[in-house]
């Protein structure tokens, strides 16, 4: 839509805010009218039928009379003494009339002279008393506010009722002004016309005097434009009270006629956008919007330049032969657009690759974009800029920058300049006072300084400069920072705060702070007070220096307010080139709102060499407030090269982006650096005749393959890894088909060894999935082999386990299953461990794979039976050090380089600047849309990214850009419609939207069968891109021709920051591109941030090495194999270590693990430190006991029950802390959350808003200062599941499932410690915690409400029923109905019943779900007997029953007789009675809410309520149809009656729980009282569990 506006200079920033916003967003338009107004629509893309309003001159709300008048003289001279006479008249008149007048001039300094003119002439004539301003009540006030201006001929003019008001006066003075000429206190306004443009102040009649203008860029004068003359005469006539305005226009003669036909007959406007083409080319190239010479020929034609050259070619040097030939332009916009190509490239703003047409931005082309730099200013930096100016030098360049060339000397200033150059420059101003760059030179000084100016024109000038001399200095800060020159970066970032304060480096940081006298910063400054001086003084010390003693503690506030940083440095060599640095950087300042604001302090850091004078590293931090607050150090780590010889030192210095003397440095030394060993080389592949698969002698096996001959890496490993027993070590890029080598190892044992096991270790969950997947049907279907999974998810049952052939597991459960290796046999049977992707050693879940490996050593070394191991991975650098390590011998080492894959791969890394993770995703997505264009334009492609968020945010900007393409669903590879019936059936609403468009999108968030869904169709090429977070790299095996990695950073919730992908990540996600069936050649395409481009294109071509991460950790297995029994002294620990991976790498690269020599005795020194400290861990979490002798280690129960629980110890000390006898269910939650497991939960960005958002609709209260700690929110995510509250969004469902993944492991050692205790109310209160964590109810809820799809407002159907409505069976249940049991025992197992209860309210479907649930629990019905010795002479007995509910408490009957200080045996026979449940009955729980499949079980407690205390605890698995179970307990040592209470406790539903009653009465024992042969068999198989 249109309304016409106005145009001139400005009209450029128009167009190329309108070329660059073609997407849906409304444009309004409004200017006055205008001749051209169809060209202008056409530009603005109005549809002139309805978009278009054009009203001419006669719809002005008050008519305008115009005069013309035009001087005859052409002496200089006259002319301008008639111009003053006839605009003397024509204004007298008016004021006559009693209407107010403005005078247009062209210059600042004409509107001085014109209105002291005009006073002049009207003093001579006597007319001065028309102009007098009118004494109205407020003029007193007004007369005040004129007085206290600072500008003199305002105070001058004013009392006689004259006025001026140019851009040079002060904002204040201007505003002053316009007020009193709208008051009328003012008759005559002589202005410039910036006052017709920028305010809104109509006058009766309006004179234009004169209609020259200097043009400074032309150095001569030009005729005033007819946009100028029109914007001025529309402020004639003011609206509200004039019939009429009047315009009066005085020229010369020779212009008159020019005028009137501009004025009647309006010639169009033309567009400026040529003159500033480069500008804008560059800042659309840099953003990303144009990549080629197509592209910005295309968006030339978005211009109203484009608009015009059409209409009017020869204005724009276009001959009419031309434009014929092409009236497309397109030929013509296609030079524009090389030679702007041509030109930026000369500025190195740009590459422009000519042959291709390819523009690619650059960092310089960045900077200038961004900091609104123009294009000839780029090129005075080219040519002046180096890296070894001085300040001045710096000073000197910036005055010279095409910003400041409307800025000239003027006579009248010459004289105060060269006051200023002597007082308030401090560094020399080449160019002095004459020139113009010399005079900016000058003001910028004198700004920084401080310094008083008189003329108003410079005061303007002066504001002017320092506005973008700030700017430009910033840009050169980044131009130098990415020059990677030290000593330039570190002087421009300091001078860019210089200019920012307006103080120079060299005074006293502290005159930063206003609220310190001036006088007392020039004492600082005399008495050579530093900041480092007055940290360390006392403030009344400082008030004495300063003879003011009580400034002296503001002083020192003022100091500890400077922020002030400590850095430490620790570095850890990665191979011989590349160190990593880890820096811990501490706040060390006061935190104050006023001074710091609320958010944070921004810091650059860089680490310079200063030998060779070069940055290696720089990145931009900010410290936040809280960090501040609490003193909490930040931790960042980064990549640097080194060089041999080795430098003597780096230094890291950070320097504070506000602050005026804040900065830290930090030295890097390497004296005592050790180099890690070099690398062995490589294992060549062999041109060797590919097998054909008949070599395996099976024809079972063959049929396996779909393929005849094995690849080229699998021949040469097929001898090694199918015909003998050596361990093996595979390197090879992924792939390259490592899964076969896995296979042929598997097949090895069925032929060799039938009846042992293979285990197969995968690090993810999804790759144990996809392996049984394909698995269950190739190995178990056709060979008939079992396959058992084996995961956090999967427990099958021991008997499972142990006829299994081949075990598929992930590291932790293998770890957690073969602890107690000794008394499981399985563990024993095992002849070969597969361990898959085993370079994951280096990653966090590293340590696990050692500890598995080390121990299958141990094993086989007690066992006598070796076991074989066969490890996997993407090619390492250090192989020979995993080899060694895993006892493999040269003939098993297979370690082929990263470009022997199947199908070669081409790789791209592009850079990326921005120091906010946000917007520099967002501006990867139009590379990422151009990657797919050039490099996969029909095939498929896979984005890597690293959040959930990040898949939507990328589909969807990749959809706008598809938008624009002439068929925007060209990735959708099948019918609409039929894509249409798939988008039905999909859950998520994002994916409904980008499937319709091809897009896929995969993370975990997304529900299981969405994902299926966009898998199917990706695999089967019916949708052409599948954007996935970087898990679907590890976890399904999809290639693609196209991989993006579309940044390299994730945000880790532990640490709250963005950390490093590992490189492994990295290189598996490059690895799924090409697929060997279909592609010659794969494609990858890595976009990373800018500053880390040098290590990934070091590291992915030549292999990264390994390191332990088993020091984390390393408690914790020790634990475990204390716990084992296989370590049992200090000694033992120390022999433990040195099975480890971590020994190999600690004697390989001492530096990494700071050890500083290998020498005999330092090695001994380090591992016994690090066997002390661990220990000392373990025994202050209460896990282990040192023997008196200080050397041998005793498991306490503790400890055994973290590691039974694969708990990490610092957990189960908390617990031994923390629960007490009688916890209540709300500190129980609060124990559990608070578990160290928890504390890798990620809390992302913003998350503790939504986490305060959630906690207020919540039953329990947390701390409200806690909302971003991992345990609190695990608290409300877990209230949230108890109290099915809506959460706030996808992410947190997901982060839920995670937190109730570990929850029931941390309850079941809860229990046990409780049990240990003999606290039988936390016992009690535990079970409940676990039937609530798997329900996802409270335990105050009604038990019918885990029924799914009842909800509260359902409760009264069941209250209200009962049984009288029907023909009752007697005894049948009457009602109403509370819980469960009483819902089942109404139902008796008869659907409709349960029906006809809730139909009322729930649909069908629902209430079948319902009975489903209802019908498979469980009710358990329970026999007592008592087994043990009675001395009776009459008949000797060994079994008494335990009579069930009586009624009379004086009913001898019941009182069961024990002796005292006895062991007895209580028996417990469970039979399961079914409801009316049809179909085969499972072993798992009914639990909708739970992630997993649960088995169901149950807990036996054995205590006593009046003492609260538990005797026995006992765990029951699923009872089928009936079991026998025994508890032993000892009875009481003094006689009397006992009433003890079993409680039958459910360990998957709330409300199904049961307890019994035992009498005892307990008699002296006799003294024939031994326990019988008979019994104490019974005993030896009851050890208390």
């Amino acid at each position: 839509m249109m309304i016409l506006f106005p145009a001139n200079g400005r009209l450029l920033k128009m167009e190329s805010l309108v070329e660059s916003t073609q997407s849906m967003i409304r444009i309004l338009g409004l200017s006055a009218t205008l001749p051209n107004y169809l060209d202008v629509a056409t530009f603005l893309h109005v549809n002139p039928c309805i978009g278009l309003f054009y009203f001419d001159g006669r719809f002005r709300p008050v008519p305008l009379g115009q005069t013309f008048i035009g001087i005859k003289t052409t002496n200089k001279v006259q002319q301008l003494n008639h111009m003053d006479e006839v605009c003397y008249e024509n204004v007298l008149k008016q004021i006559m009339a009693g209407h107010q007048v403005m005078v247009f001039v062209h210059a600042r300094n004409a509107t001085v002279r014109t209105a002291m003119g005009l006073r002049e002439k009207a003093k001579n004539n006597g007319h001065i008393c028309h102009f007098l301003p009118s004494q109205g009540s407020d003029y007193g006030q007004a007369e005040k506010q004129v007085q206290r201006s600072r500008n003199k001929q305002l105070r001058e003019l004013f009392p006689d009722g004259f006025s001026i008001h140019h851009a040079g006066m002060l904002r204040q003075d201007r505003n002053l002004v316009e007020n009193l000429f709208s008051n009328g206190h003012i008759k005559v306004l002589v202005c410039t016309a910036t006052l017709a443009w920028g305010v809104n102040l109509p006058a009766h009649a309006v004179v234009i005097k004169g209609t020259q203008i200097y043009a400074a860029k032309r150095g001569s004068f030009v005729d005033l434009g007819i946009l100028d003359v029109m914007q001025i005469f529309g402020r004639a006539g003011r609206p509200q009270f004039d019939k009429f305005g009047e315009g009066v226009i005085i020229t010369t003669h020779d212009k008159l006629s020019h005028y009137l036909t501009l004025l009647t007959q309006r010639n169009p406007i033309e567009s400026q956008f040529l003159e500033s083409l480069a500008d804008n080319l560059n800042a659309e190239i840099a953003l990303g919007t144009v990549t080629n010479v197509e592209e910005a020929v295309k968006w030339i034609s978005y211009t109203y330049l484009y608009v015009r050259m059409r209409a009017n070619p020869l204005v724009y040097g276009i001959s009419h032969k031309a434009y014929q030939m092409d009236p497309g332009l397109e030929k013509h916009r296609e030079q524009l657009v090389t030679e702007v190509g041509r030109k930026l490239d000369k500025a190195r703003m740009i590459r422009f690759e000519e042959r291709t047409g390819f523009f690619s931005s650059t960092d310089l082309g960045r900077t200038a974009s961004h900091y609104y730099i123009k294009y000839n200013t780029i090129e005075t930096f080219n040519e002046l800029f180096d890296a070894h100016k001085t300040e001045g030098d710096i000073l000197a360049i910036v005055s010279k920058a095409e910003e400041f060339e409307q800025i000239k000397v003027r006579e009248e200033e010459i004289e105060e300049l060269d006051t200023l150059l002597n007082d308030f420059c401090e560094l020399p101003a080449p160019g002095g006072v004459e020139n113009n760059y010399g005079k900016i030179n000058i003001l910028l000084q004198t700004y920084i300084s401080r310094g008083e100016m008189d003329s108003f024109s410079l005061i303007s000038d002066s504001a002017y400069v320092a506005q973008n001399a700030a700017r430009i200095v910033r840009a050169l800060f980044e131009i130098a920072l990415r020059k990677r020159w030290p000593a330039m970066t570190y002087r421009l970032l300091n001078l860019s705060k210089v200019i920012d304060k307006r103080l120079w480096g060299w005074v006293s940081p502290l005159r930063q702070f206003s609220v310190l006298p001036p006088s007392v910063l020039t004492k600082l400054e005399e008495k050579n007070l530093t900041v480092d001086k007055m940290k360390d003084m006392r403030k009344d010390e400082i008030g004495h220096m300063l003879h003011h003693v009580k400034i002296g503690l503001k002083v020192k506030q003022c100091v500890h307010q400077i922020p002030s940083i400590a850095m430490e440095a620790t570095i850890q060599p990665i191979t011989r080139t590349v160190l990593r640095v880890r820096l811990n950087i501490a706040p060390d300042f006061m935190w104050n709102d006023q001074v710091h604001g609320t958010v944070g302090e921004p810091w650059w850091i860089w680490v310079e060499d200063p030998t060779n004078d070069h940055i290696y590293h720089s990145e931009y931090f900010i410290i936040q407030k809280k960090q501040v607050i609490t003193k909490e150090p930040q931790i960042l780590v980064f990549t640097i090269p080194i060089f041999e010889p080795l430098p003597s030192q780096y230094y890291i210095r950070a320097v504070s982006d506000r602050w005026l003397g804040a900065e830290a440095v930090c030295i890097i030394n390497f004296q005592h650096l050790i180099l890690p060993e070099r690398h062995p080389p490589h294992t060549e592949l062999l041109d060797l005749q590919p097998l054909p698969i008949t070599a395996l002698g099976h024809r079972e096996y063959e049929v396996l393959y779909k393929f005849t001959h094995f690849n080229p890496i699998q021949t040469q490993i097929f001898h090694t890894v199918y015909h003998t027993d050596c361990n093996v070590l595979l390197g090879a890029p992924t792939g390259s088909g490592k899964t076969v080598a896995a296979e042929l190892a598997i097949f090895r044992v069925f032929n060799k060894y039938p009846t042992s096991k293979a285990v197969y270790i995968a690090p993810l969950k999804a790759l144990v999935r996809e392996r049984i997947e394909d698995w269950k049907v190739r190995i178990e279907e056709k060979l008939g082999k079992k396959v058992v999974e084996l995961t956090g998810d999967v427990t099958p049952d021991m008997r499972a386990i142990a006829q299994a052939d081949l075990i598929v597991t992930t590291p932790e459960k293998w770890d957690g299953v073969s602890r107690s290796w000794q008394n499981r046999s399985y563990v024993q049977k095992v002849s070969i461990l597969i361990i898959d992707e085993i370079h994951l050693l280096g990653d966090e879940r590293g340590p696990v794979l050692e500890v598995i490996v080390s121990r299958t050593n141990f094993i086989s070394s007690h066992t006598e039976k070796p076991v074989r191991v066969v490890g996997l991975s993407t090619a390492l650098a250090n192989a020979r050090d995993l080899a060694d390590w895993l006892n493999i011998n040269q003939m098993g080492l297979f370690n082929f380089r990263p470009s022997v894959r199947p199908v070669p791969l081409e790789v791209h890394i592009q850079g990326f600047p921005g120091q906010h993770y946000c917007p520099r995703m967002a501006s990867m997505n139009k590379p990422a849309f151009q990657a797919i264009r050039s490099h996969s334009p029909a095939k498929p492609v896979l984005i890597f990214v690293s959040s959930r968020r990040q898949t939507r945010l990328t589909a969807l900007d990749l959809i706008a850009f598809l938008a624009t393409e002439d068929d925007p669903k060209q990735w959708l590879k099948m019918d609409e419609r039929e894509m249409n019936d798939i988008i039905v059936t999909v859950r998520d609403s994002n994916l409904k939207l980008t499937l319709a468009f091809g897009i896929g999108m995969h993370h975990a968030g997304l529900h299981e069968r969405d994902r299926k869904t966009v898998e199917e169709l990706f695999v089967n090429c019916k949708i052409q891109v599948l954007i996935a977070t970087s898990t679907l790299a590890w976890g399904v095996n999809f290639p693609a021709h196209l991989v993006i990695v579309k940044g390299t950073e994730y945000y880790d919730g532990k640490t709250r920051r963005y950390m490093d992908y590992p490189i492994t990540d990295v290189l598996q996600m490059m690895g799924r591109a090409g697929r060997p069936q279909f592609d010659d050649q794969g494609k990858a395409v890595i976009l990373v941030h800018d500053i880390k481009k040098d290590f990934y294109k070091k590291f992915l071509y030549e292999p990264f090495p390994v390191e332990s991460s088993l020091l984390e950790v390393l408690a914790d297995h020790l634990n475990a194999e204390i716990a084992a029994g296989t370590i049992t002294s200090k000694q033992d620990a120390m022999d433990y270590i040195t099975w480890t991976y971590f020994f190999r790498r600690l004697i390989m690269n001492p530096t990494y693990y700071n050890l500083d020599d290998v020498s005999h005795d330092t090695m001994n020194k380090y591992l016994s430190g690090l066997v002390e400290k661990s220990l000392f861990d373990l025994e202050c979490s209460y896990c282990i006991e040192i023997g008196e002798d200080n050397r041998s280690i005793e498991p306490l129960t503790y400890g055994r029950i973290a590691s039974y629980y694969y708990l990490k110890h610092p957990t189960i000390g908390m617990f031994k802390d923390q629960l007490k006898p009688e916890s209540n269910i709300e500190e129980l939650l609060l124990i559990l959350t608070n578990a160290e497991e928890y504390t890798d939960l990620p809390v992302r960005h913003n998350e503790d808003q939504m986490n305060s958002e959630l906690a207020k609709h919540l039953p329990i209260e947390v701390s409200p200062h806690s909302f971003d700690s991992s345990h609190t929110k695990t608290h409300l995510l877990l209230q949230a599941h108890f109290s099915h509250a809506k959460l706030p969004c996808p992410d947190y469902a997901t982060d839920t499932k995670t937190v109730l993944d570990q929850a029931i492991r941390i309850c079941q050692a809860m229990l046990d410690v409780a049990a240990h205790h003999g606290w039988l109310v936390t016992a009690l209160n535990i079970t409940s915690l676990i039937q609530m964590v798997v329900q996802g109810r409270w335990i105050h809820d009604s038990s019918l409400l885990t029924l799914p799809y009842i909800e509260v407002h359902h409760l009264y159907l069941f209250r209200k029923w009962s049984q009288g409505k029907r023909k009752s069976t007697p005894g049948g249940y009457q009602g109403p109905i509370e819980c469960l049991p009483e819902l089942m025992t109404a139902c008796e197992g008869k659907e409709n019943v349960f029906a006809s209860i809730v139909d009322s309210e729930l649909q069908a479907a629902h209430i079948s779900q319902a009975w489903n649930f209802l019908s498979r629990l469980p009710i358990l019905n329970i026999s007592l007997s008592i087994k043990g010795y009675w001395d009776d002479p009459v008949q000797p007995q060994n079994e008494v029953p335990v009579p069930s509910l009586t009624t009379d408490m004086r009913d001898d009957k019941k009182w069961i007789k024990l002796y005292a200080d006895q062991e007895y045996v209580l028996q417990i026979n469970l039979q399961r009675t079914q409801m009316g449940y049809q179909g085969k009955q499972d072993s798992k729980a009914a639990a909708p809410r739970f992630p997993k499949v649960k088995d169901e079980g149950w807990f036996l407690i054995l205590g006593e309520i009046d003492k609260k205390e538990l005797f026995a605890l006992k765990r029951i698995g699923y009872v089928r149809t009936r079991n026998t179970v025994s508890v032993a307990f000892y009875t009481p040592e003094t006689s009397g009656k006992y009433i003890y209470t079993l409680y039958l406790m459910s360990d998957s539903y709330l409300g199904m729980d049961q307890q019994y009653d035992i009498y005892l009465n307990i008699i002296p024992a006799s003294s024939s009282a031994q326990v019988t042969a008979e019994v104490s068999d019974a005993m030896s198989h009851l050890a208390l569990k």
